[in-house]
């Protein structure tokens, strides 16, 4: 029988075996031990492993981040937590100028094996300052990794790689992914950065979405055979390194691609796929292409207003078929609102 965990679940999984295996591994962060245990991530962890291991933080994002720095550079392998992505701005001196730098600064000799866990996320009223995707911040750093997976598998065998890894890794989670459910093995796995994951094949569109965007893409290639468009939806889970060469090639076959990000699309990761790919594929192949994500304003909280700000699963199949029947098209399918965002009631 197939063996199935949520996301969050195989986070937990993750962290747990990777602790077991290697004692220079500790989680910090706010509330990690509290009785959500960071949507069940490191729940019961501190009753396994104690408090010198499993680590609740102060409201101090900076010095902390100083603290799991310092503690990399010793030999640990620290794991620090954000439940909200937007606080690590208050860090981005000691994840950008430090972190990310120290190998090079060092001249190999020092490393900073570091995961620094952020979520970002909508639903739930989270408005301007609780729900940024701020991942293309980091993607534009050298030395540092990005990684967004969206599947419980990748979840966990890219969070065992990201632990594993001498470089530090900016982990990014959305909130509506934490309670999808998938196959995950129980055994030790770990899954390579750069490598981007084909999870429906298809021959007219290529559907890429970055995160929770990316279940939303797989809803609109339901919705898309209606009207007789067969999409292929690519996940990157990896966005630096990226892997450009997966993407090309599945959009050299369509012709057509619409790239949806969790974020604002300007100067976003969409615009990095879609430039990355044309330089792959140069002039001879004349790819139409369209970027969706947030509205160009600061995240509403009220529901009504949510509804227009985030792109869903309708407004892609919508935007896909325009894509490719041109802007006459009226075709728009129904909108269902997703049951993880109808469902989800916040982390406390």
């Amino acid at each position: 029988m197939e063996r199935t965990l949520t996301f969050s679940e195989a986070l937990h999984e993750a962290t747990a075996q990777e602790m077991r295996r290697d004692p220079r591994v500790f989680v910090l962060g706010q509330g990690i031990d509290d009785f959500k245990g960071f949507y069940g991530t490191t729940k019961g962890l501190v009753e396994e492993f104690g408090r010198d291991r499993i680590l609740d933080t102060p409201l101090a994002e900076d010095g902390m981040t100083g603290v799991a720095i310092g503690a990399a550079m010793a030999g640990m392998r620290p794991i620090q937590t954000h439940i909200r992505m937007d606080f690590m701005l208050l860090a981005m001196n000691q994840i950008v100028n430090i972190a990310a730098k120290a190998r090079y600064m060092y001249g190999g000799q020092v490393s900073v094996p570091l995961v620094v866990r952020g979520v970002i996320g909508r639903s739930w009223g989270q408005g301007a300052q609780h729900s940024q995707g701020l991942h293309a911040f980091f993607m534009h750093v050298p030395g540092l990794r990005v990684v967004a997976p969206t599947t419980p598998y990748d979840g966990k065998g890219l969070l065992l790689q990201s632990i594993r890894s001498d470089d530090p890794v900016i982990f990014i989670e959305h909130r509506m992914v934490h309670f999808q459910r998938g196959h995950v093995p129980e055994g030790d796995y770990t899954v390579p950065f750069g490598q981007a994951r084909v999870l429906a094949p298809g021959r007219d569109v290529t559907l890429v979405g970055v995160s929770h965007a990316v279940v939303e893409c797989m809803r609109a290639r339901a919705s898309l055979v209606e009207v007789g468009i067969e999409a292929e939806v690519i996940d990157p889970v990896s966005l630096s390194p990226m892997d450009f060469d997966t993407l090309a090639a599945s959009v050299r076959r369509t012709g057509h691609l619409v790239v949806v990000d969790s974020s604002w699309a300007f100067c976003g990761a969409s615009a990095e796929i879609v430039a990355g790919i044309a330089e792959r594929l140069g002039t001879t192949n004349g790819f139409r292409f369209v970027r969706m994500g947030f509205a160009p304003t600061v995240c509403p909280t009220t529901k009504p207003l949510e509804r227009l700000f985030y792109p869903d699963a309708a407004d892609i199949a919508e935007q896909a078929c325009r894509l490719l029947r041109g802007a006459a098209s009226d075709w728009r399918p129904a909108r269902i609102e997703a049951p993880e965002i109808l469902e989800f009631r916040g982390p406390f």
